[in-house]
């Protein structure tokens, strides 16, 4: 057996490679951004083939950092950015366009028709989704009836779609395999999760051909090995999940009630519920968590669309700091807002209000505001949106939390922390090791070649770095909220 698992890690801005030992220690990684294109005001792209040249690029550089080689590696793990969707010429390996991003709200209307046409009920039934822009489905069907001769080719059969995850799949193998896992399957609004299928009703309520779609697979099996013309030997590809799956799998989130919340550029929080899919009556989506040994496990999951993010906002659209690290001083030099609420709806709010035409505001502002209040209100709409989430989580599946794992970038913000901790009521916990997306993609490959054995061995090896205890009263605690649903109200529908 080789020594060393490497996850490829394609995420919304950047394209990471991180190569992890059998104690998921991190040996070396590599990282490169890539361009955002914003052709309209809502409309978010990639470019397919940068997403995959600066993902085989920091691969290649992630192995040469480990001093390592391709025959080293015991299996490769992939992990993506979910619902962000591509479309290519199977002939080729050419995209036909830009990928549409997970944040794009171009088919907004797309989803009014769908209601309009009494589909939602049977959507939601079947997909466990609302109906809403973020999904893939609706942005296959843009493509194929926006870009000149897609429709009539894809009917024709010429062309294949995918989220990235079947994208770099296909580049890794040469185009010799076209696939997906059933999480990042279950994000496009067109599987029967109940089932684990695509479903012929939902490919019709889209008018979507069977033929562009990639075959469904578990999480955690050996798919294929790597191209010949990529490394002397061929690495095996052997687990898939998408971003926010991995990230709960790799918390060791794998009992019912464990949840997690990742803080990238939105913040995605996660709740395993077992084999049983909850539906949720709080606008919460029941997702596949993962399908691992023919068992498939589901998750109630909430996704806050702007949480990082709000951050690189205050740097490159207000330039009150200079680099991410700088809001935590500048926000520590309040004592705090002052009744200033910001929320950043900039691409309309997700979970639990699914409102595409929600906008961002400030609210509170006097005379005496100043940069401090605003960095300290933007951290705590982080921390007040993933509250939002976790309470209606709670109130869905009748399970009472008993703390809140987290992970991704903004975890190293201790103001953050501790206040999310406050305003939950419950203690945050952070691990060690934070890079849980790309270790979960890690440890579903692993265990498929049988680097690892199985989840409760992956478990002991996980160590924690700090606990984050709430010291706030409830009461404050219900102050700030209550002002916050205020705030919130007041940004609805503004771009209607």
């Amino acid at each position: 057996m080789a020594d060393y698992i490497v996850s490829l890690d394609q995420g919304t801005t950047s394209s990471r490679a991180i190569v992890f030992a059998a104690d998921g220690a991190v040996v070396a990684s590599a990282q490169k951004e890539f361009a955002q294109h914003y052709p309209q005001p809502g409309w978010v792209e990639h470019d397919p083939a940068e997403i995959w040249y600066t993902q085989a690029g920091v691969f290649t550089e992630a192995l040469s950092k480990a001093e390592i080689s391709a025959a080293d590696i015991a299996a490769i793990g992939i992990t993506n950015q979910r619902e962000t969707t591509i479309v290519w010429e199977k002939k080729t390996g050419k995209p036909i366009c830009n990928a549409i991003v997970w944040q794009d709200r171009r088919t907004a209307e797309i989803c009014n028709e769908l209601k309009a046409k009494g589909y939602e009920e049977r959507i939601r039934e079947k997909t466990g989704l609302v109906v809403d822009a973020y999904f893939s489905g609706k942005k296959i069907k843009w493509i194929l009836d926006n870009i000149p001769g897609a429709r009539r080719r894809a009917e024709a059969g010429e062309l294949a779609c995918g989220t990235v995850d079947s994208w770099l799949v296909w580049n890794l193998t040469g185009g010799a395999l076209h696939i997906t896992d059933l999480s990042n399957a279950s994000r496009t609004m067109l599987v029967d999760i109940h089932l684990g299928k695509w479903d012929e009703e939902l490919l019709s309520f889209l008018d979507i051909p069977g033929s562009l779609l990639p075959e469904i697979r578990s999480s955690s099996e050996l798919y294929a090995h790597t191209s010949p013309k990529l490394f002397p030997v061929g690495i095996p590809i052997a687990g898939i999940a998408g971003d926010q799956q991995a990230a709960l799998f790799g918390q060791v989130c794998t009992k019912a009630g464990m949840v997690k919340n990742t803080y990238g550029t939105g913040c995605f929080m996660l709740m395993n519920t077992g084999e049983r899919a909850v539906a949720s009556p709080n606008n919460l989506l029941a997702t596949v968590a993962w399908r691992v040994a023919g068992k498939t496990i589901y998750a109630l999951e909430g996704s806050v669309f702007i949480g990082g993010a709000v951050v690189q906002w205050l740097r490159d659209g207000l330039g009150i700091i200079k680099q991410a690290a700088d809001v935590e001083a500048l926000a520590r030099s309040v004592k705090g807002t002052d009744g200033v609420y910001l929320v950043p709806a900039f691409a309309g709010l997700g979970a639990p209000h699914w409102d595409p035409y929600a906008r961002g505001i400030i609210v509170g502002i006097t005379r005496g505001t100043s940069a401090g209040q605003i960095a300290l209100a933007s951290l705590q709409s982080i921390a007040l949106q993933s509250h939002d989430v976790l309470e209606r989580m709670v109130a869905d599946s009748g399970v009472a939390v008993a703390e809140l794992r987290v992970d991704g970038g903004a975890t190293s913000n201790d103001l953050l922390m501790q206040f999310q901790a406050d305003i939950l009521g419950v203690p945050v916990v952070k691990p060690v090791v934070t890079e849980t997306t790309a270790l979960g993609a890690a440890y579903l490959a692993g265990l498929a070649v049988g680097f690892w054995h199985s989840a409760e061995e992956i478990a002991k090896g996980v160590a924690i770095a700090r606990r984050f205890e709430p010291v706030m009263s409830r009461d404050e605690a219900q102050a700030i909220i209550y002002d916050w649903r205020r705030a919130i109200d007041r940004s609805k529908g503004w771009a209607r």
